[in-house]
């Protein structure tokens, strides 16, 4: 095997500079914790950002990897394929939706949603209804028409022009809503719980005020649960805390538990402008990767598996809450489900580096939140080892 630091610099001579890289090379994984080439232990609170929810060399997912992969690693979408559909009825079964279609991540997913949203609005004979609305904040991925969707400036920065059609409203604001939403609007795009923004949720009437809005004025509304959906909020989707349904919905990260593969929901209404020759994926919905996202709903849903993340996610919270009476560098902590932030007065990326040191993987996001986003079977004295690690960085207070 090679060493960390040789991994390294054939990282820094082959690879494009897309990525700020820790100088560390994981290698292995078991549970929560994962391990780098120079044998040093991390307890993972970041989970891939949120792809890991089952942890790492789960049994269930691993068995379901092993064995379809002895049978079939891909056909073409020509065809019909077993896991693709029964990963979607579980899917269906399981939510508003009434059809699927398989991507291979959440950007895609999103773009699929766009096309979709632009397309059912001019089958219904409305061509000028085009805009899409997102939030401020926001993130939908990286690819251009997702890469505009995010309300997020700098993600922006050099890639002009961008895909016309889209403008942006502040999160969590309903008379801003009430405001941009009108007849050039095909959809409303939203995050349930906005990830890469901070950690922010919404009210509890926000998500209700956007569904009564685009019902008003004839506008899809899209949900994005890339992040916030899988049972990382302690429901198998965020939106279900809220008690309202989307017309289109994206997944991808945890759906497939470290397999790429992501997925876009939507009614029939709304599901049949696609046919073929609109929208299409190669790699989408193969046999492996639906296979992996199989052995994650069936896991998800077992009984009693939600309620431990709730059980656990009321515990983090606890801990974290008794932290900041201690400590006045943190601010605030936002959480729903084990989607947690921690917003600090101070930069964050110096507490970062300080837990990587201790054996913890968190990051930070929007500048001065913490963010973590453990494997859903995260334990009570993981959280306890963290929350040390954490307080003995707060005291030692050589972040700032």
């Amino acid at each position: 095997m090679k060493t960390q630091q040789q991994i390294i610099e054939a990282s820094e001579k082959y690879l494009m500079k897309t990525y700020g890289r820790f100088p560390v090379a994981l290698v292995h994984g078991d549970g929560c914790r994962v391990f780098d080439a120079d044998g040093k232990s991390y307890i993972d609170f970041l989970a891939g950002i949120a792809v890991n929810g089952l942890g790492h060399g789960h049994p269930a997912l691993l068995h379901a990897i092993e064995e379809q992969s002895r049978k079939l690693l891909h056909v073409s979408n020509f065809y019909h394929i077993e896991p693709q559909a029964e990963l979607a009825r579980l899917l269906v079964e399981h939510s508003f939706a009434d059809k699927v279609f398989f991507c291979n991540s959440g950007a895609e997913a999103n773009e699929a949603a766009i096309k979709l949203a632009r397309k059912a609005a001019k089958d219904r004979g409305e061509p000028d209804r085009f805009e899409i609305i997102t939030m401020t904040q926001s993130f939908h991925g990286r690819t251009l028409a997702a890469l505009t969707a995010t309300g997020q400036e700098k993600f922006h920065k050099g890639f002009e022009p961008l895909v016309p059609g889209f403008r942006y409203i502040p999160f969590n604001d309903i008379p801003a809503a009430e405001k941009a939403v009108n007849g050039k609007t095909c959809a409303v795009m939203v995050e349930p719980v906005q990830g890469e923004g901070g950690v922010n949720v919404p009210g509890p009437d926000y998500l209700h005020a956007l569904r009564e809005i685009c019902d008003k004025r004839g506008a899809l509304l899209i949900f994005d649960e890339v992040q916030c959906g899988m049972g990382r909020t302690g429901r198998l989707f965020a939106c279900e805390h809220f008690g309202v349904w989307p017309d289109i919905m994206t997944l991808a990260k945890s759906l497939g538990g470290g397999v790429p593969i992501g997925a876009m929901l939507a009614r029939d209404e709304a599901a049949k402008s696609f046919s073929p020759g609109t929208h299409a994926s190669t790699f989408g919905g193969n046999p492996l990767s639906c296979a992996a996202g199989i052995a994650v709903m069936k896991t998800l849903l077992a009984t009693g598996f939600m309620e431990n993340v709730t059980a656990r996610s009321d515990y983090f919270q606890e801990r974290l809450l008794k932290l900041k009476k201690a400590h006045p560098v943190i601010r605030n902590v936002r959480a729903l489900g084990l989607m947690v932030g921690m917003e600090l007065t101070v930069d964050g990326a110096p507490v970062v580096k300080a837990c990587m040191e201790k054996g913890f993987l968190i990051n930070c996001t929007n500048g001065n939140v913490l963010r973590f986003l453990p494997p859903l079977i995260i334990r009570n004295e993981e959280i306890d080892l963290l929350v040390e690690a954490l307080d003995e960085i707060f005291q030692a207070g050589d972040f700032a």
